[in-house]
């Protein structure tokens, strides 16, 4: 079955709010897309352990092009769009 509802987290160095954020999120959308903007702590690896669909996307100071590109990743077509920081 096709996702339906994909969330999108832009990330960077959020290896103590990401498990609690993605565990959040399992059981509400059919899909979770992270892009990590070079992190250096375990942000990365926190989330692969969560789900398959995390990729790297360059920094470039613009976040609506980070954004742009970690939308590219989803599968479902319906992407909420929300831009806060988790846990803060």
């Amino acid at each position: 079955m096709e996702p339906l509802i994909s969330a999108v987290l832009i990330v960077r160095n959020e290896q103590e709010r990401l498990p609690a954020c993605l565990d959040a999120l399992a059981d509400v959308v059919d899909e979770i897309v992270v892009a990590d903007t070079g992190s250096t702590d375990r942000t990365f690896e926190i989330a692969q352990a969560h789900t398959d669909r995390v990729v790297r996307v360059p920094w470039t100071n613009d976040f609506a092009a980070a954004r742009n590109a970690a939308v590219a990743h989803a599968r479902g077509p319906c992407v909420p769009a929300r831009a806060r920081r988790c846990g803060r």
